[in-house]
């Protein structure tokens, strides 16, 4: 009887052990899932986030045209760090970039963030409270979403954009989007 006293621990960590090395291999964190994929965008409902560059809508993502939208913030480190291939994504023809700028904590913060980061923004609105974020089932800064002509959402990236991020993921979503619109 005294042997099932120790044996209980040791049996308790061996299957402990194999959940936590089971959970290693299970999907990657950047493919969390999304309910909005292959549905509606939600509104925006949204100003602009200041006089320099004009806000956008709902109907604006279902102008017929693929739209990048982009939620970011100053005092995100990895939207520092994405705002290079931001700016290599706003130079390629046929693509419409916006952006949300998310949660900030000073309202012109974002505007002295792009200002020293460069704009690829043609829209952008201000998400001040995150209630819009909430809408679009945002995790965290940055996420892009690829957003087709009719205004259905078809992709999600989260995380930081990085390079083989965007040639082998975002890109050909893209592409995808606008044989779908």
């Amino acid at each position: 009887m005294r042997r099932w006293l120790y044996a209980a621990p040791v049996a308790a960590f061996l299957v402990l052990a194999f959940f936590l090395f089971h959970s290693l291999f299970g999907r990657p964190p950047d493919l969390l899932p999304s309910a909005l994929i292959d549905r509606p965008a939600p509104d925006i409902g949204l100003g602009a986030m200041d006089g320099a560059t004009p806000g956008f809508a709902r109907a604006d993502l279902a102008s017929g045209h693929v739209t990048v939208v982009n939620f970011f913030a100053s005092w995100c480190v990895p939207c520092r760090m994405e705002s290079a291939q931001l700016m290599t994504l706003s130079r390629i023809p046929g693509i419409t970039l916006y952006g949300v700028d998310y949660e900030e904590r000073q309202p012109s913060a974002g505007r002295v963030f792009l200002n020293e980061q460069g704009n690829p923004f043609s829209r952008i609105v201000a998400d001040t409270h995150g209630r819009t974020g909430i809408n679009w089932g945002v995790y965290g800064v940055p996420e892009t979403y690829v957003v087709d002509g009719k205004g259905v959402v078809r992709f999600k990236l989260v995380g930081q954009l990085t390079a083989s991020a965007m040639t082998g993921q975002l890109l050909p979503e893209i592409e995808k989007a606008k044989k779908a619109s």
